[in-house]
Parts: C-alpha cells; structure tokens; sequence
C-alpha cells in the first residue's frame, strides 16, 4: 500500500483529498501547516506528497518544496494551487514539483496524476505490449489488434488507446486525455477529444463486438476491461 502525505491548510478540503486516496487504496498522513507539513515530509516515508501552494505563516508550499529538495527529500511532490497563470506552474516546478495541479480539481484526476507519480517513482520495467482483454497493443511496432485484427489506426488514434489502455477500468477526464494526449492544457471547451474518440472506437468496437471504450456521461471515458 502507498503512503501519501497531504499538507493542506483547509481541512475540508484536506479531507475531501484523504478519502479519494485512501479510496484509491492508499494510506494518507496530514499536515496543516507548512511546519508540520515539513517535520513529516523530512522524517517520515512517503510515497509521494500533496502540496497546497499557499499554506499560511512563514512557510509556504514553495518554501516548503525548496527546503525539502534542498535536504535532499526527493519524494514525488503533486503540487496544488487556485493559482493557474503559466509563470506560477513554472515556478512550482522549478521548485522541485513534479506535477502541478489547479483548484477546483476533480478527485479522480488527483488519484490518477498521483498514480502517474507513485509508479514513475519506483522505474516500473518498460513494457514493449499491454493487453485488455482481447486488445492487445505493441508499443514497439506501434500496432494494436482486437481479437487477433488488425486495426487501422493514426499516430494519435494510437496514443489515445495506449493511454485509455494504460487506465482501463478507471474514468478518464477530457482535461487528462487533453494534456497527457496532446500535451495541452485544457483551458476551454473543445469536441477534439469526442471526435477522436469517435473514430477510435468505431476502429476498436467493430461492428458485433462488446463495447470497450465507454463515455461515462459528465466525467468523460474508460476502457472497459471485462468487455
């Protein structure tokens, strides 16, 4: 089980992040101060860290991040911050953050960018072929097939997969697949996603077999892996 420390000034919200890790079948710790939060930090184990970016007193989340990196802490940080302007995710990264997350956030998003970390951490082996159930796609190749076919797909039609592949079983948002599909951040409405995924699965669910890639109405999509 992974342990995730959650430093967080607002405890509703500190809250509302522990149950959808622990949901997500994590242990979490929380600290409410960007001292307490770095007594933790330092002396305990974690598998990776919430930040909030504006903690109250002397210690805020970039101090707090500065001084972790500079002790030589190197746990996974998810930076969060109601500051989303270019320059401010800059400058949380620069600090030492490994991700940067912006308020108001949906719970499912933060679970699977800490996921992203958590694995990352620990350099899984490179995986060359995923398989779901009768899909099975070559990341060498760059090829995918269901049940043996062949399917005809674009370069980005293929990333997309991969991607939904790599999360089968869990809902994916339209803002993840925009910025971990096409490396945007997703700032306004847009049909790019639900066009692509269209296509995509009129080339993965052909026509008499169960359906695979699901829309989850309001949340966005998953891959279905018991199809």
């Amino acid at each position: 089980m992974s342990t995730v420390l959650v430093i967080e000034d607002d405890k509703k919200t500190a809250l509302e992040i522990e149950a959808a890790l622990v949901d997500n079948g994590c242990a979490v710790v929380c600290a409410h101060d960007g001292r307490e939060g770095l007594v933790k930090a330092v002396s305990g184990t974690f598998d990776a860290i919430v930040l909030d970016r504006m903690l109250p007193g002397t210690l805020d989340g970039i101090g707090l991040l500065t001084t972790l990196r500079t002790a030589g802490v190197q746990t996974p940080v998810l930076i969060l911050s109601a500051l989303s302007a270019v320059d401010e995710r800059i400058r949380g990264l620069k600090a030492g953050g490994d991700d940067y997350l912006t308020k108001p956030f949906e719970s499912l998003e933060l679970t699977a960018r800490i996921d992203v970390l958590i694995r990352r951490q620990y350099g899984q082996a490179k995986e060359t072929v995923l398989k779901v159930g009768d899909l099975e796609i070559d990341l060498l190749t760059h090829t995918a097939r269901r049940s043996g076919r062949l399917l005809d797909l674009l370069p980005r039609e293929f990333k997309l997969l991969e991607y939904l592949v790599r999360h089968s079983g869990q809902i994916v948002t339209r803002t993840m697949l925009f910025e971990e599909v096409w490396n945007y951040r997703y700032n306004e409405p847009s049909n790019v996603i639900d066009v692509h995924i269209s296509k995509l699965r009129k080339k993965v669910d052909a026509a008499g077999m169960p359906t695979m890639i699901k829309t989850m109405r309001g949340s966005g999509y998953m891959l279905d892996a018991s199809a």
